[in-house]
């Protein structure tokens, strides 16, 4: 499948066959299963992760190679692809979708027991591990990996990167909890157990300043923001220290790692399992 994916988006065809749309829904039934991924584990990488260009490649491809159709249910007006149709959730897994509005793309990966709040959307290529929680207003973009037990606060975002397709997308690990209106993009690794507070914001040109260990962490040309593993992150300010910004007492966001958890922060994070 991977050298015909990788052929296929090389040389783009005069018209899509039977046979290249059978292919792609190979191809997506495989991603719905999480039997491949956009990025995966993977110990011999610096960062624990590695990239799997060529299912970025095969996402782009059902775009490329999709017809724009009406989706509608019932008075609701819809037009979308149709190489990726609204995921349909079976009991198997004992998924719960709460009524309300929310949406899950074909072509993306629910483990089990996971828990989605209304309204919230989860695009193709993400996946997302056993027991997480997606709460309301919450997104999980294109080709994000959300690990296992994790808590998506409600109107969080957790970027898409599709393009590039040898770019990392945005990697949330085991056990962490994403606070209410935080921001997770270009490719930024949040390691296991890490916190992030209440409206933390995280990109590439924003280094996170770790008052704990005396380090600064930033994104290189070569290398992602890495959060470390158990950091509690809040968001804080820094000061401009000269030219104009200092005369006029202006500070710039920054987002600070205070302490790294403890039992202290597992008793006040935890969810009860009665939500899930």
């Amino acid at each position: 499948m991977q050298t015909e994916i990788e052929q296929l988006f090389d040389n783009k065809p005069a018209e899509y066959t039977a046979g290249h749309r059978a292919m792609f829904g190979m191809f997506l039934e495989a991603l719905n299963r999480g039997l491949i991924r956009a990025a995966e584990p993977d110990p011999a990488s610096p960062t624990g992760w590695r990239v799997n260009a060529w299912v970025k490649k095969g996402i782009l491809l059902g775009f490329r190679m999709g017809a724009n159709v009406d989706m509608s249910v019932a008075t609701l007006s819809f037009r979308d692809k149709d190489t990726y149709p609204v995921q349909q959730i079976g009991p198997e897994k004992n998924i719960r979708i709460v009524p309300g509005g929310s949406s899950v793309r074909s072509g993306a990966y629910l483990g089990k027991n996971v828990t989605c709040m209304p309204p919230m959307y989860i695009n193709a290529g993400a996946y997302v591990g056993d027991g997480t929680m997606v709460d309301s207003h919450a997104l999980v973009g294109s080709c994000a990996q959300v690990g296992k037990n994790c808590h998506i606060s409600a109107a969080s975002q957790i970027g898409g990167v599709l393009e590039p397709v040898g770019a990392l997308p945005v990697i949330v690990e085991d056990d962490v909890l994403v606070g209410g209106n935080c921001g997770i993009y270009e490719g930024t690794i949040v390691k296991c157990r890490a916190v992030l507070g209440t409206g933390t914001i995280l990109n590439r040109s924003t280094p996170v300043y770790d008052l704990v260990r005396n380090a600064i962490h930033r994104a290189t040309d070569d290398a992602p923001l890495v959060v470390p593993e158990g950091a509690v992150v809040i968001a804080g300010s820094r000061a401009i220290t000269n030219g104009p910004g200092k005369d006029w007492g202006i500070s710039v966001y920054t987002p600070v790692i205070v302490k790294y958890r403890d039992a202290k922060t597992d008793t006040r994070i935890q969810l009860e399992d009665l939500l899930r």
